[in-house]
């Protein structure tokens, strides 16, 4: 157990390798003609290694998507802010990792090399989103909601990928700025659905 700590760190690190890998490998080429091999490579991790972590390249991007996303439905109560703030809290931190790859005021991806990627983004937010909602309605009484949770959850996720979308044809736009008027779109049906 002493070695856990040094473990844990290497692992950290590896995982890390491979995200960074992965990441700057989608700036360069379309994610589907991307293999690992090349993640490998740029990692410098051997294959064994890779596999001991992931099942295939899949699930190395929707894992290190979930990791951005910073959803955390173990603290679904956080005083000071409202459910709805709770619950779109990970739109601008995505947004502002996103921007950190801009080169000469460009974002580096166009909409039809993102749509891969942003398929995956749209099922992963879909599902901890709904773990995130799943940990906020149970500590209030039981949803009374007009809108069904899935719809909700699909409506939330696909407007965050079309608002990365449209961000593509409008690069020049901050982070900050491409947040607010992604929640402009989804607050007022989150506040409505949440009942807060």
């Amino acid at each position: 157990m002493a070695n856990r700590p040094d473990t844990d760190r290497r692992v950290r690190k590896t995982r890390t390798q491979l995200h960074d890998a992965l990441a700057s490998l989608v700036h360069e080429k379309p994610y589907d003609e991307i293999v690992v091999k090349e993640i490998l490579a740029r990692a410098d991790v051997g294959r064994s290694t890779f596999y001991a972590h992931y099942r295939d390249k899949d699930e190395l991007l929707e894992r290190g998507i979930r990791d951005m996303l910073r959803i955390d439905v173990s603290r679904p109560s956080a005083s000071g802010t409202s459910a709805t703030d709770r619950l779109l809290a990970f739109s601008l931190p995505f947004l502002e990792h996103v921007e950190q790859f801009r080169v000469d005021g460009e974002l580096p991806l166009d909409a039809i090399r993102a749509a891969p990627v942003h398929e995956h983004l749209r099922r992963v937010l879909e599902s901890a989103l709904g773990e995130q909602l799943r940990a906020e309605r149970g500590c209030r009484p039981s949803d009374t909601s007009a809108v069904p949770s899935d719809l909700f959850l699909r409506h939330v996720a696909a407007s965050f990928v079309l608002t990365l979308d449209w961000w593509l044809e409008h690069p020049t736009l901050s982070a900050r700025e491409v947040d607010s008027y992604f929640r402009a779109l989804v607050a007022p049906v989150v506040r409505t659905t949440d009942g807060r």
